[in-house]
């Protein structure tokens, strides 16, 4: 799987679950449930849902009655747990190397990798504000909108 699916994956997991009210192992979502909500294949929702229980946002069990479950209400999931939990915007890939001697070469690889992390930073500050019950319940434009600019007194 790509590094650019590994968010959307996650997220729709996590709707998905808080859509079946999964909350303990005895509702406990398969694999194969989940991939036929996102559409995808069950190792791809098992690798996403291994870096999800990593972070704490979810449990999973294994065999014929495994699956998973979230472990906090999804108001109190942002999508910026959900982005930490996938390692960030990856999908902006990795400054590559320098090369010393020459003006640009020498240069460019910390400018963009500053870059990389100002974006990064930027998109965990707006999914802050979005949780995945917003996911579920808001409205698209709302969720899509930015956060009103404040007026200064």
């Amino acid at each position: 799987m790509s590094d650019s699916q590994k968010f959307p994956v996650a997220a729709h997991t996590l709707a998905y679950l808080a859509h079946k009210e999964a909350s303990g192992p005895e509702s406990a979502v398969s694999s194969a449930e989940l991939a036929a909500s996102v559409p995808t294949n069950p190792v791809v929702v098992r690798r996403v849902t291994a870096l999800l229980s990593k972070a704490g946002l979810i449990a999973t069990r294994t065999g014929a009655n495994g699956g998973a479950w979230l472990l906090r209400p999804a108001a109190d999931i942002s999508l910026s747990d959900v982005l930490r939990a996938v390692n960030g915007c990856a999908k902006l890939g990795v400054a590559p190397a320098g090369v010393e001697g020459c003006p640009v070469g020498a240069r460019i690889p910390d400018a963009v990798r500053a870059a990389i992390v100002a974006a990064d930073s930027a998109a965990a500050a707006r999914l802050a504000q979005i949780s995945v019950d917003d996911l579920l319940h808001g409205e698209p434009a709302d969720i899509a909108a930015p956060e009103p600019a404040k007026v200064r007194a």
